[in-house]
């Protein structure tokens, strides 16, 4: 073979292995794992009660996603946010793809989006 078509031949090669993308069994992301994750979480705040303490919630759900915590009119709010369901294909879970749960003086008063703007300072 002379050395146009070696190079050729190398070009076409490297050009069709652009596309390709290996994943190994021990990569950090997973689909199913979230999928997993938000199926859970939406399951397990469909059976939470009103009252309940935030550690009871926690012990339930486990860690969440992300939190807050404030005070306003001499209360305590702390906000625990659990994916729920998906919105970008960034790798992140940010808010908008959360439901929050909101605690006020440790006690659940409820959770979902307009709740927390009701509170929220």
């Amino acid at each position: 073979m002379n050395r146009k078509t070696m190079a050729l031949g190398a070009a076409v090669l490297v050009a069709s292995l652009t596309g390709c993308v290996i994943v190994d069994g021990d990569s950090d992301f997973d689909f199913e794992d979230w999928r997993h994750e938000q199926r859970e979480n939406q399951v397990q705040i469909s059976e939470l009660d009103l009252g309940m303490s935030r550690a009871s919630v926690v012990d339930q759900l486990g860690t969440p996603n992300f939190s807050e915590a404030f005070t306003e009119d001499g209360h305590e709010y702390r906000i625990l946010f659990y994916r729920t369901h998906h919105r970008h294909a960034d790798g992140e879970t940010s808010e908008d793809e959360t439901t929050p749960l909101v605690f006020q003086d440790g006690e659940l008063i409820g959770w979902g989006p307009s709740l927390l703007n009701d509170v929220r300072p």
